[in-house]
């Protein structure tokens, strides 16, 4: 079934003159059939977004298009281009398509943080890749505890630590050694990085565990460290001790518009450079 779209949004990477030069046709191309075209904001009533870039100009806008619940395709023009999955020479037959109601959306689940302390509880922030704790510069390990719901998981002694969704799970939590999980399911990961103990594993979580963690009381944790918490890439919050950092599920998904014409294992086989052709057929 065709798709109803009176109003169109695009997002461009900047300090490049491509991304701009491609939004200028675009636009124009929208244009002639009729529909209306937004540059550089996301607005209630778009029909779609549009993201001219790579996935770090997704991840940008990623809360915003979710909140409003408005389907995103990605045209890359960046780099690995995980999640825009588009190339630009075939970004007018695909436009086609989706304006066709020929095209699959899938419901990415997002991460909501917070971070609370004896003074009070911010805000929610969300994150469609990751939560990272990081100890940043400083030379000895962090030790955080950690629980899902009112149960206590364990005291990770590491680098860090990593709350991933399963989109996520191809970017900091695969090189830290977490697994691939496939974006329909729905699941949290936790992932230590560079953990003292090798024995320290990642694990997965069911979408409805609310996750906690702090920094334990050990001489490694001293008031003042650089412990930082990166939240999709963008610094977020100093993370000091009497700090408990809250990561659960949000309550609504980024309605992520797939390449037609790539599945998912076709994308990770060309991104991660995974050997072989078709086998069995």
């Amino acid at each position: 079934m065709a798709m109803a779209i009176r109003k169109v949004g695009i997002i461009l990477k900047k300090g490049s003159d491509e991304p701009r030069r491609i939004g200028e046709e675009l636009a124009a191309w929208f244009g002639q059939r009729g529909i209306a075209v937004v540059v550089g904001e996301v607005q209630a009533g778009m029909g779609l977004l549009v993201i001219l870039g790579g996935d770090g100009t997704l991840l940008h806008v990623a809360d915003q298009a979710s909140a409003r619940q408005i389907p995103v395709v990605g045209v890359n023009l960046g780099g690995l281009g995980f999640l825009t999955e588009i190339s630009v020479n075939e970004r007018y037959a695909v436009f086609e398509q989706i304006l066709a109601g020929e095209m699959t959306v899938e419901e990415r689940l997002m991460l909501k943080v917070r971070l609370a302390n004896p003074a009070g509880t911010g805000d929610w922030l969300y994150a469609l890749n990751d939560v990272v704790i990081s100890k940043g510069n400083i030379d000895q390990l962090v030790e955080l505890s950690a629980w899902a719901d009112a149960e206590y998981i364990t005291t990770y002694r590491a680098d860090g630590l990593i709350f991933s969704t399963p989109t996520g799970s191809t970017a900091y939590n695969l090189s830290a050694g977490g697994p691939i999980v496939h974006p329909r399911l729905q699941a949290m990961l936790v992932t230590p990085i560079c953990p003292f103990m090798l024995e320290s594993r990642p694990i997965l979580l069911p979408p409805a565990a609310r996750l906690r963690t702090k920094l334990a009381d050990g001489r490694n944790n001293r008031t003042g460290r650089d412990v930082k918490v990166i939240v999709d890439g963008q610094f977020a919050w100093e993370m000091q001790a009497g700090d408990t950092l809250e990561v659960e599920a949000a309550e609504k998904p980024l309605k992520l518009i797939c390449s037609p014409r790539k599945g998912y294992f076709e994308i990770l086989r060309g991104k991660l450079n995974w050997g072989g052709a078709r086998s069995g057929e």
